[in-house]
């Protein structure tokens, strides 16, 4: 029996889960260019990302981020880089592009790997994990680890419930949106700034 406080746990995360973010200006993005399946995928490979993490915050790399200065420099540095990457792209985009649907197509398969990257890279969500997740299994638990590595689990299943379903909503507004390529110009100018930003915060970030 897994000896965690449920309830609290499936409230607090999915409060955490809906708070906008790098991954939901991802998965939105990919939405809208290429339409509900992009969006989907883009929300797969999040989710993995995040059991990746699970794996590792059981493993306790948490702790290891938390004590080592370079390690955490260097994972924080790919994961600003990246998300820079991904931002400059959505600024480049021509409008021409942004207005036919099979301009700037990538695969279900890119857009998965873009999702687990973008997540999978950024040192912040293993400290969370760590720090999170522990909180929610009851004291004395027999199985202590076993419980925060089905909490990492479920938090990743719930991950892909909200952005999964925002992705679907916002992949099916995708037709609209390119037959408007003056609001798909913002959304994709407004979403690649956003990304760029939050990959220089996190490039700035100190060690907890």
């Amino acid at each position: 029996m897994i000896d965690v406080t449920w309830l609290l746990f499936v409230l607090a995360s999915l409060l955490l889960i809906m708070t906008p973010g790098q991954d939901m200006i991802l998965v939105m993005s990919r939405s809208i260019a290429q339409g509900p399946a992009a969006g989907v995928a883009t929300a797969t490979g999040v989710s993995v990302g995040l059991v990746g993490h699970t794996v590792l915050a059981t493993l306790g790399l948490g702790a290891i981020l938390r004590t080592s200065e370079w390690l955490f420099l260097v994972l924080k540095l790919i994961g600003a880089a990246y998300l820079v990457y991904l931002g400059v792209q959505l600024l480049r985009a021509k409008q021409h592009e942004l207005a036919i649907a099979s301009g700037a197509t990538r695969s279900l398969w890119r857009l998965f790997l873009d999702g687990a990257i973008s997540n999978v890279t950024n040192p912040k969500i293993a400290i969370f994990y760590f720090a999170f997740l522990p909180q929610f299994v009851l004291p004395g638990a027999a199985h202590p680890t076993l419980a925060v590595f089905v909490l990492g689990l479920v938090f990743a299943g719930l991950t892909f419930l909200v952005k999964g379903s925002v992705g679907l909503g916002a992949g099916l507004l995708s037709g609209w949106l390119r037959e408007h390529p003056k609001a798909l110009t913002w959304i994709y100018r407004s979403s690649g700034a956003v990304l760029v930003c939050l990959g220089i915060k996190l490039a700035f970030e100190r060690r907890p």
